[in-house]
């Protein structure tokens, strides 16, 4: 894989941003949500191991966004999304420029106002970073539509008559979009044994992980007006790992003739922080040659993927490390991001700031490259050894799922921490009584 250089400084005067390997270097600055004890919520990025308090460099008068009033004393980044791109960019300079070694030299040489700033991400509590207005998932790559539609109608009948021609997706639930690190309870629900002529009900037995980015939607449209690929595409903000996770069994019971339903309403974990567009601009890749042309609203305007490694590991309860089960990278998917929200917005459906598109599951194309347990235990047929010598096929309880990713640049790495859940038993059954 190719490395890339960047515009802007390449070092702050925050050493751990400098360290090798370091997912928050200068060059990145995500946004997120966080929280001191005792404190108010308020806005943040990350820089090294540190995050920067931005509703208090706000109040210093050290960044402005150019809104009528502050914008980072907020419980989401939503307020600052809406401004629009031009303020996005504004305020990443100011940023930069605060943080970079020789730059604007306010902040470092103000002791005071530095150590009232400037924390320790091991003391913060990191929360859902933006206010989700809605909540889509896709089902737009290639190697995992094929993957799965393989193992239920045959390698011939693999892909839907429309996959080649739209990004199929379906809208999910919103109230249950969780940030990384909260506990994700078994669902409970219906499914049908192969074996038996009526559904039974309890704890789903196939309860899978989907590898996925998630886009977060910036400034909105209006109803009845569509939107250009291109135009998505400065729509977007940024970009966060995305959990969907998933209920097999609920989910093949439950999707005829419809789509999924309380097979994946049940949660869908995000990274807390925001990784923006603009960090991950040197790392744009093309979308894959197509097998069948895109009618005219869905063409390409220029490269719109973006080449981010990403990584899956289980690690079971009582286990001292994890299994890493899986490797794969971003620009494997066939759509993007941008042409996923040019599609949602074409019959005149109207995105709001706040927005978040899962890509759907990522897989490449060899076996280690899956992106679900679906595919990694080919349906349960193949169960995955972990290195403790254990099997799965599907997720037990006590499992921790974490998702990690980064782009690599040319000394320096495009990180985005990690997005982890542990499983937790199903909930006791109420009574249900008559």
């Amino acid at each position: 894989m190719a490395v890339r250089s960047s515009e802007g400084p390449s070092r702050s005067w925050v050493e751990s941003a400098n360290a090798a390997g370091c997912d928050f270097p200068i060059r990145n600055l995500p946004y997120g949500v966080f929280r001191r004890a005792g404190e108010a919520l308020r806005c943040g990025v990350a820089i090294g191991d540190f995050v920067l308090d931005l509703a208090a460099l706000e109040d210093a008068g050290l960044i402005n966004a150019g809104a009528h009033g502050p914008v980072f004393r907020e419980r989401s980044i939503n307020a600052f999304m809406a401004l629009g791109p031009k303020a996005w960019a504004v305020v990443r300079a100011q940023l930069m420029s605060l943080l970079a070694e020789g730059g604007d030299g306010r902040l470092r040489e103000d002791v005071v106002l530095c150590g009232g700033v400037l924390f320790p991400l091991a003391e913060a509590e990191l929360m859902l970073p933006i206010e989700v207005a809605g909540y889509t998932d896709f089902y737009a790559g290639r190697q995992h539509a094929f993957n799965v539609g393989s193992m239920f109608r045959g390698a011939e009948n693999a892909l839907p008559p429309n996959w080649l021609h739209i990004p199929i997706g379906y809208n999910g639930r919103a109230s249950t979009v969780v940030v990384s690190g909260t506990d994700i309870h078994r669902p409970l629900g219906q499914r049908k044994p192969p074996d038996s002529d009526m559904p039974v009900f309890g704890p789903s037995r196939r309860l899978d992980f989907e590898l996925e980015l998630g886009s977060v939607i910036g400034t909105g449209g209006r109803m009845g007006e569509p939107v250009t690929v291109g135009q998505a595409d400065e729509m977007i903000f940024g970009y966060v790992l995305l959990n969907d996770w998933s209920a097999r069994d609920i989910q093949a019971w439950e999707y005829q003739p419809l789509g999924p339903f309380q097979a994946k309403a049940f949660a869908t974990s995000i990274s807390p922080w925001v990784v923006t567009k603009a960090a991950l601009e040197p790392f744009r890749v093309s979308t894959p040659q197509r097998e069948k042309p895109l009618l005219p609203y869905l063409r390409e305007t220029g490269p719109l993927l973006y080449d981010i490694d990403l990584e899956v590991s289980l690690r079971p309860a009582g286990a001292a490390q994890a299994t890493i089960v899986s490797r794969t990278n971003y620009r494997h998917m066939y759509y993007s991001a941008a042409q996923q929200l040019a599609h949602h917005a074409v019959s005149g459906c109207r995105m709001d700031c706040g927005d978040l598109l899962g890509s759907g599951t990522i897989s490449g194309p060899g076996k280690g490259e899956y992106g679900s347990l679906l595919e990694l235990a080919w349906g349960g047929k193949e169960p995955i050894t972990l290195d403790t010598g254990e099997t799965r096929s599907f997720l037990e309880d006590g499992d921790v799922v974490a998702l990690t990713g980064g782009a690599q640049g040319e000394g320096y790495r495009i990180g985005f921490g990690a997005c982890t859940g542990r499983i937790l038993p199903a909930p006791p059954e109420p009574d249900w009584g008559s």
